[in-house]
């Protein structure tokens, strides 16, 4: 911005955002940084190398508790490659290197991307027997709305997807809010109240009981973005073959 004079992004309490001339700057450079990942996929290609970093972008949940475990298989597979999984409560771009694969819980768009959806899992209230017993059990819907439930702060959600737990509770009372995942599964596993959480987050290590069994269900589907010109990259493409064999393979994202 000081180098062009000019201001690029909006500025709002929740970050940066391009404005109309950032918007602009940036598709007109988007071409110059496709024809890098082309060439630096080609010599990629050329060298047929499977070592280096793969960096795999999604939500903190299905990061910390679904895939880091899982990726041990592939470090043994590709022990020279080396795997950096970052989490956001955003969307991370491949489009524009923020990550080399994207997983996220809405199909993604954008310019020499390739979208793959990889299923769709279950979400499920969940309490610990702390809450439950000072609180009693609800037995049915309507009595949920004599209980306190732990979800997201509304006007932190960058990500429409995770709007879950309204489309399964009507107004919710809340006892405890927060834009991190983890916290509030931890928040409900010490009783601080109900919790809406995906099937794949295992919540029952935690201490926690699935509550009215698929009474009370929502569903969100699983989504896997590549950029078109690092998708045959060696490493990228192991990568993308492990969470796809991986990814389909597991019945916990085969609900429909």
């Amino acid at each position: 911005e000081y180098a062009l004079g000019a201001s690029l992004f909006e500025r709002s309490h929740i970050g940066l955002a391009l404005n109309g001339f950032g918007a602009e700057l940036l598709d007109s450079v988007q071409g110059m940084d496709n024809g890098f990942a082309a060439l630096t996929a080609t010599l990629d290609r050329q060298s047929s190398a499977l070592h280096g970093p793969v960096r795999i972008g999604t939500m903190e949940g299905i990061a910390s508790l679904y895939l880091s475990s899982r990726l041990v298989a592939f470090n043994r597979e590709y022990p020279a490659i080396t795997v950096e999984l970052v989490t956001s409560a955003q969307q991370l771009y491949v489009t524009r290197r923020e990550a080399d694969v994207f997983l996220g819980f809405f199909k993604p768009h954008g310019k020499g991307l390739d979208a793959e959806h990889m299923g769709r899992f279950s979400l499920h209230l969940y309490a610990a027997d702390s809450y439950l017993k000072e609180h009693g059990t609800p037995e049915n819907v309507e009595a949920l709305s004599h209980h306190r439930f732990v979800g997201y702060i509304e006007d932190l959600i960058q990500i429409d997807a995770v709007r879950w737990l309204e489309e399964v509770v009507d107004k919710p009372n809340y006892a405890f809010q927060s834009s991190s995942m983890l916290a509030q599964m931890f928040s409900a596993a010490a009783g601080m109240g109900i919790v809406l959480l995906p099937e794949f987050a295992d919540a029952g290590r935690f201490g926690l009981r699935r509550l009215l069994g698929d009474e009370v269900r929502g569903s969100r589907d699983l989504w896997l973005s590549v950029h078109r010109e690092l998708r045959y990259v060696p490493r990228v493409k192991a990568a993308v073959g492990f969470l796809e064999h991986l990814l389909l393979k597991d019945p916990l994202f085969a609900q429909t």
